[in-house]
This record gives structure tokens, sequence and C-alpha cells, in this order.
């Protein structure tokens, strides 16, 4: 049975001394990471103590030294797939469909969309795609999101496969190249959902995860198809009155155990990326165990959060009045992560999905 975590129901009508203005920040556009290091763990790596507020510099290939014997560390193994598909309209104008992910009719060519040009694109119209892959608007949702039906001889990763794009953000100002298919994936990546990769962890290399296995850490993966929730932007002056879409997850039974294991033992957990702390915070019963199973959450963790599941969190650096530097900040403090941010751009990080790396210890 799917459980639907009503956490993010209950923490989203929380007090909250925040507005979304509090979140922004100037970046220069030279600091946007356009395309990956050369290798993922030269990535820089800035370690930041919420206790104290020190903040050290290093590289991400140093993170295993920052575990202990003991400590977890808790990955998304969630995968892109090949969401874009671009196309034309039978009047020969431009038109996308970014699929988020199979409607709950069970009928696997049913799906969730994006769509641009959204007014042009109602109930009836057709984006063609390829000779051999159309899309098909069926309805149009309340927050304009579209049902729409794919259409095609081949079966529908088949299509995908072959004429779908790598979603890469729109900040990166390019097309998907062929080095994406590799380094837009994590080396881990195993359940295909995803819309956008968990970030956090495109910077590990199974050499470095092996160095966390030689330190005495233990280490499992948890599921959450990151959608439109993850990236939406917030919009609304107020968090309060933001709204997270809802994100499919699953956590296996033995991700439980290693974190019941890890607990019972004094270790700390250390959640690779907001997905995972968003997972972890929606299914932990009490510090000492989490729920296992599929289910799905809409939780969104801004300041005020008491964190039940995480001690320690691998994140990259985000988009300004995003949902995910409102969790960074719930995690670390606001005031201590807008000087972490400061610091970075001085010391030229490279910042979103391609950038570099920050580590919150306590």
């Amino acid at each position: 049975m799917e459980v639907r975590a009503s956490a993010g129901e209950v923490d989203a009508h929380a007090g909250s001394p925040c507005t979304t203005a509090d979140f922004d920040y100037e970046l220069p556009p030279g600091r946007i990471a356009r395309y990956p290091t050369e290798q993922r763990a030269d990535s820089r790596l800035l370690v930041l103590s919420r206790s104290s507020g020190e903040i050290r510099h290093h590289r991400f290939r140093d993170l295993p030294e920052l575990l202990d014997p003991g400590d977890l560390l808790v990955v998304n193994d969630t995968r892109v797939f090949p969401a874009r598909l671009r196309g034309r309209k039978p009047t020969g104008a431009a038109a996308e469909v970014l699929l988020l992910r199979p409607s709950d009719t069970g009928e696997d060519r049913i799906w969730e969309a994006l769509v641009r040009p959204g007014r042009k694109l109602k109930p009836g119209r057709q984006v063609v795609v390829a000779p051999e892959l159309s899309v098909r608007i069926l309805d149009v949702c309340p927050d304009g999101r579209r049902i729409v039906r794919i259409e095609s001889p081949l079966g529908v990763r088949e299509a995908l496969e072959r004429f779908g794009r790598l979603p890469l953000p729109p900040y990166m100002e390019r097309d998907d190249e062929p080095l994406d298919r590799d380094r837009y994936q994590t080396v881990y990546a195993r359940h295909e959902g995803s819309v956008a990769a968990p970030t956090a962890g495109l910077h590990f290399t199974p050499e470095l995860l092996a160095q966390v296995d030689e330190r005495g850490a233990a280490r499992t993966a948890v599921t959450l198809h990151v959608g439109s929730a993850t990236f939406r932007p917030v919009e609304v002056e107020d968090p309060l009155d933001h709204v997270m879409d809802r994100e499919h997850f699953e956590v296996s039974r033995a991700a439980a155990r290693e974190y019941r294991r890890c607990r019972a033992h004094g270790g700390r957990v250390w959640a690779v990326g907001t997905t995972v702390v968003r997972t972890l915070e929606s299914v932990a019963e009490d510090r000492d165990r989490i729920r296992p199973g599929p289910g799905s959450t809409g939780l969104f963790i801004r300041p005020p959060h008491d964190f039940r599941a995480v001690d320690c969190l691998v994140t990259n650096f985000h988009l300004p009045r995003s949902t995910l530097i409102m969790l960074v900040a719930a995690f670390a403090g606001l005031d201590t992560v807008r000087r972490a941010y400061a610091i970075a751009i001085h010391a030229g990080y490279r910042f979103y999905s391609y950038g570099d790396a920050m580590a919150v210890i306590p």
C-alpha cells in the first residue's frame, strides 16, 4: 500500500517568519556552471559547521574524511529519463512537451506534462515530434499542467530513448549534448523516473564510494523521482502560500534497517541532496526509525523546521528564492547560509546543477 506522507501538508501551515525575498541573492552570470568539471570529484566542497559557523574549503574528493565509522550515507538512486520532447504544431510553429510522470490511470501512454507555449496547446491539439511520435493534449489541470497521450507505433520507452532529450535546466542556456547522457546521471542511478538529476550526487565516483566504505561508514539508497515540486519556483512573497507538488518515493526495508542500525550505534545520518532530506523527513516515525514502503510527499521544508532524520547534508548551491535554498536555510540557519553563499561567490565557486557542493555538518 502506498503511503501519502502528510508531514508536508502539516508543515505548510506552520508559522513562518521569513518572506521569499529573504532567500534572494545576486549571482554573477559567470558563476553558473553550464558544464561539469572534467572529473566528478574535482568539484570544490565548502564545509560549513552548523554550530560554529566555521567554513573550510576542500575538494569533493575529501568528503570521505568527514565521515566517521558508523555514519550512514543516504543517496537518491533515481535516474533521469529523456523527458523533453521538441516538435511542431500542425501549423509548423515550434512546441515543447516536458513529460513529468505517468498518470494515475495505469495507461503507460497517458502522462502529466508541462508544455510550451502554454496558451496555444489546448485539449485536442497535437505536437509532432517525429514521424513515429506525436503528443496529443487531452486535458488542462488547474495548475496549468497538461494530461497528454503519447501516440507512436513504438513502445513508450523506445520512443523516448529515440526522440526524447535530457531536460537540462534552462539556466544552462544550451541543449543537451552527448556528454550529458553520462554526467547528468549519478553513478548509482538505478530507477528511471526523474526529470531533473539529484545533483548533489553528481560528484560521486565509484572510487569515492569505496573510500566511504573503507572509512567504516555504511551506505544505502532511497528513491525519490524528481518532478515539478523540486524545480518549480516560489512565485509568492509569503512561502506559506506556495504549494509543493507531490513526488513519488520508495524506501526499501533494507534502507530502513540500515537507518535503524546507524541510530542504534550512535552514528550520524548524511543526506546526499535535498530530495533525500525530504524523503527521510517524510517517513521518519521518530529519530530512531523510518517507515519503509512506497509513498508520495508534498513536504515543503523551510525555516523553522524540526529535523528528525538528518544530521549532515551534502548539497549543491541553489537558485535564489527556491524551495531548495529554503530547505538548506532551515537546516543550517538563514543567516549562516547567506554568509556561506556570499563567501562561495567571492571565492569563485560554481553554482547550480553542474556546480560545486557544500557539506553542512554539526
